[in-house]
């Protein structure tokens, strides 16, 4: 069993520290206040092979492992949620692609992208479906050699920036999620339109917003897969991701526990440095033993996902785990830092607020105890 990185992801994560405290720490604030899409920053992440790691090399990309993506997101997420989320989410978009796609979508979709910078959207929840992913009522109707997509995806990362989105609609409502298909859909196919940006508590640097599907016609060639399918790709995409949800968490939990220690070692009471007190120490330790559980459920399930081994409760465990306990951490930092935690002149305020997001997106930690529940109890 070995735990150490090789000397290529020792590289990338060293590219991905310094790319951190250069072009992200510096401007998190700022973007975070204006809400406004940091695309030359993210343009710079992709530019220096920190984006749009799966893409295989094939097709142009570094194919990159799960493990080494989770390398990369943990180390940018100490810089910002949000930006980081932005960042990831051409992995998450590229992956039915990768999944469900064949040689000729494969070679299209994701030499372009390789070829390119671009953005690119995954669109499954919708306004009534989130966690329940059988229940999408975007419906997908056949019109020759044709699909016609209509209705309404919400929750969309990169949502009004993106130029290619992987969408999922349902042929039969009622079949639940055997009617599920998957599509690929340039942004500017008719009747495509991003919606309404969401004004949102943390990780507001990514854009999130509507997107609304009224009679966009898709050729057949742009579906993922078989009719019937979409269902199977969406899980196995989203298994695939959520250990980079987990690096994510992990990354905020770290920058929490740094700006804890610099803290506490400098601010004095009773003419101690808090740090001395035994309460706080407590609270140190539980972030850094956390951390740690985290990191390690994260690294276990992407490694197990690179060997080719099926991972539905791994990957539920890792972003279940590593989300709760970022949150924890946020929330003990901001109490470590008393009334300065509760202003923006401190940073551990918005760690805050980027950590609750973690809980909710790509699955709710509901969700994922009922995954992990159902793997244990069905064998």
């Amino acid at each position: 069993m070995e735990f150490a990185l090789d000397d290529e992801l020792l590289a990338l994560q060293d590219t991905a520290r310094r790319f951190t405290e250069e072009e992200v720490i510096p401007i998190a604030a700022e973007f975070d206040r204006s809400g406004d899409f940091p695309r030359s920053v993210i343009k710079k992440a992709w530019e220096l092979g920190l984006s749009s790691t799966c893409i295989p090399p094939e097709h142009g990309g570094l194919g990159l492992s799960i493990l080494g993506s989770c390398v990369i997101v943990e180390e940018i997420a100490r810089g910002c949620g949000g930006i980081t989320t932005s960042v990831m989410c051409n992995d998450l978009g590229l992956s039915p692609i990768l999944v469900g796609g064949n040689e000729g979508q494969r070679k299209e979709w994701l030499g372009l992208c390789a070829d390119e910078f671009k953005l690119i959207s995954f669109c499954l929840s919708e306004p009534g479906a989130g966690s329940d992913v059988a229940g999408l009522q975007m419906s997908a109707e056949k019109d020759g050699n044709d699909y016609v997509l209509n209705g309404t995806k919400a929750w969309i990362t990169n949502g009004g920036e993106a130029d290619l989105y992987t969408v999922f609609a349902t042929l039969d409502r009622s079949s639940r999620h055997k009617g599920l298909c998957a599509f690929v859909v340039p942004r500017d196919t008719p009747g495509l339109e991003p919606g309404k940006k969401e004004d949102k508590l943390g990780q507001r640097a990514s854009d999130t917003r509507l997107v609304h599907f009224d009679g966009v016609r898709v050729p057949a060639a742009q579906r993922l897969g078989e009719e019937g399918q979409g269902f199977r790709i969406a899980m196995e995409t989203l298994d695939r991701t959520r250990p980079m949800i987990g690096a994510l968490a992990v990354g905020i939990a770290r920058r929490a526990l740094d700006e804890c220690l610099a803290y506490t070692r400098e601010r004095k009471a009773f003419g101690s440095a808090i740090a001395e007190f035994q309460a706080v120490q407590f609270m140190l330790a539980d972030m850094a033993k956390d951390i740690e559980a985290s990191r390690l459920l994260t690294q276990q399930c992407a490694w197990m996902i690179d060997e080719g081994m099926r991972a539905s409760k791994q990957s539920s465990m890792a972003k279940c785990f590593a989300t709760d306990a970022a949150m924890k951490a946020t929330i003990d930092a901001v109490q470590i830092f008393g009334g300065n935690g509760y202003t923006k002149e401190y940073p551990v305020e918005k760690l805050m607020r980027d950590a609750k997001l973690m809980q909710i997106y790509e699955g709710t930690n509901q969700i994922q105890r009922v995954v992990i529940a159902r793997e244990l109890l069905g064998g």
